[in-house]
């Protein structure tokens, strides 16, 4: 096996292996503190687990949630198109908006590494505890929260690319490690699942509910969650319903009344709050996820002459804004509309923040659930556009009844999806559906994720679990292969450094 073998396969784990010239691994740590010798350790270890939730260098060491994560989520839907100029990004982040991407897509490859790095460190974190020295419910706790990372970018990555490389353990050494053909090939799309239901319910059983759990750490309620929505990818519909209804009679969660606030400071780990990647105030640092804010902010264009907000990349489509009901309030909060009446009215934001109009803005729409404030007195905002304190929500109470009323529709209980349809649309202004039952009633809870859910990551996803991805890809004008892109190809890179063990997804 070569030596550029040996060191590099692990671009997928860079925090076990080294690229120096003596492996690290095989040399055993001299007097330095341990999780078995310092109790405070523990909980380090376990804070930085949750630091990998903000990476996001999709040009470098790897994206778990930014503009990598927004391209193959937002992007790549029928939600939004690449934005910006014409020119900016066309090679990446326009082919894949476009359907044209291929393995060796740089975004692609980063989010690879960005979810390998995490893990990794997920998986340094759970051998450190096996000997920390703390009681058991709390080495528990901690396991229960580290397991669940890890469960979650699994099922990014089973989502992504279908059957990865199970990595659960920390090798030996560089020769364990490529030695072990589980680092280098890659297990069945049901062996990674079970991998995350193990993991999730781990933390389901071990983590206290919310009320008694730090702000920002992985709680009971996440837990359930998240798993009912990898139940829900695994159509075991029982189980989707069992978990949904448990955390809506925990009492725990609820919505806003006032749907718009969700993605303002105020709204940071509100009552419907479930999953959110913390930042600034509650993560005790000075950023966010580099770049999620600017790379999605309004962009100069025509006659300039004032201060953009960012690079305008993830627009909503003109298709999508147009499909809205009349009435429906969340439009006004996941759209920034950019003025094109001719009377330069502008746009102001809910902050009193004017943009100009469309003869000064590059692009027709923004992703307004991506704004933070450049008011520091109506956010936290240290003035560094690329580290904006900007909470990202991952999973809100809003899908969880959503679930609950998919997971309800699909075990004859339509009085329950109806019910649980009703309250999103309430909350949103809109009359109660009509829909009474059969392909009418899902294609009502479909049509409610779609909206009540836009531009939050999810879209994508969406329609490949509902086998209808082709079709709304087709009507959005994107050239989308059946059998092909409901899938992200195997960076080659990573394929290359396996010596072409790691097996290319179909038509790549």
């Amino acid at each position: 096996m070569s030596k550029i073998f040996k060191y590099s396969i692990f671009s997928i784990m860079t925090l076990y292996l080294s690229s120096c010239g003596k492996d690290f691994l095989d040399v055993p740590v001299q007097g330095g503190a341990t999780a078995a010798s310092d109790p405070a350790l523990a909980e380090k270890l376990v804070t930085g687990v949750y630091n990998t939730l903000v990476a996001g260098d999709a040009f470098g060491s790897g994206d778990t949630h930014g503009i990598a994560f927004i391209s193959t989520t937002n992007i790549m839907s029928d939600q939004a198109d690449k934005g910006s100029t014409a020119s900016d990004q066309v090679g990446i982040i326009g082919a894949l908006d476009e359907f044209t991407f291929t393995s060796t897509n740089i975004f692609v490859g980063s989010l690879w590494s960005g979810h390998y790095n995490a893990i990794a460190r997920c998986n340094q974190a759970l051998k450190a505890l096996e000997t920390a020295s703390i009681d058991d419910v709390t080495k528990n706790k901690f396991i229960g929260e580290v397991r669940f990372l890890r469960g979650y970018y699994y099922f990014n990555l089973v989502r992504y690319f279908g059957g990865v490389p199970a990595v659960i353990r920390v090798p030996e050494s560089a020769a364990d490690a490529n030695n072990d053909d589980a680092f280098r090939t890659r297990a069945s799309v049901d062996d990674i699942y079970k991998i995350i239901i193990d993991d999730m319910q781990f933390a389901v059983d071990n983590t206290p509910v919310r009320s008694a759990t730090q702000t920002g750490r992985i709680n009971k309620g996440i837990a359930q969650s998240m798993l009912a929505k990898v139940y829900m990818y695994r159509k075991d519909w029982q189980k989707v319903y069992d978990l949904t209804t448990s955390v809506i009679q925990s009492g725990e969660y609820s919505l806003l009344s006032d749907y718009a606030k969700i993605w303002r400071f105020e709204g940071n780990n509100s009552s419907e709050s479930v999953f959110e990647i913390q930042t600034g105030t509650y993560n005790n640092t000075d950023f966010g996820v580099r770049g999620y804010c600017v790379w999605q902010g309004p962009r100069v264009g025509g006659k300039g002459g004032w201060k953009d907000l960012g690079f305008g990349f993830c627009t909503p489509s003109r298709a999508f804004v147009n499909s809205y009901e009349s009435g429906d309030l969340r439009k006004l909060s996941t759209v920034i509309a950019i003025d094109d009446s001719g009377t330069h009215t502008g746009t102001i934001l809910y902050d009193g923040y004017r943009i100009p109009s469309k003869d000064s803005i590059e692009n027709y729409f923004y992703n307004y659930k991506a704004y933070h404030s450049e008011l520091k007195t109506i956010e936290p905002y240290l003035g560094n556009r690329d580290n904006k304190q900007k909470n990202i929500h991952i999973l809100r109470y809003a899908d969880v009844i959503l679930m609950q009323a998919e997971a309800a529709y699909e075990l004859n209980m339509p009085s329950v999806a109806i019910d649980n349809v009703n309250t999103i649309r309430n909350r949103a202004g809109l009359s109660n559906t009509t829909a009474v039952g059969g392909e009418e009633l899902r294609n009502a809870i479909w049509k409610e994720r779609n909206f009540e859910l836009a531009l939050e990551h999810d879209r994508y996803f969406d329609i490949i679990r509902q086998g209808r991805a082709y079709e709304v890809m087709k009507a959005a004008g994107k050239n989308f292969v059946k059998g092909t892109h409901e899938l992200l190809p195997i960076p080659s890179l990573q394929i290359e450094l396996s010596g072409n063990r790691l097996s290319q997804n179909p038509g790549y």
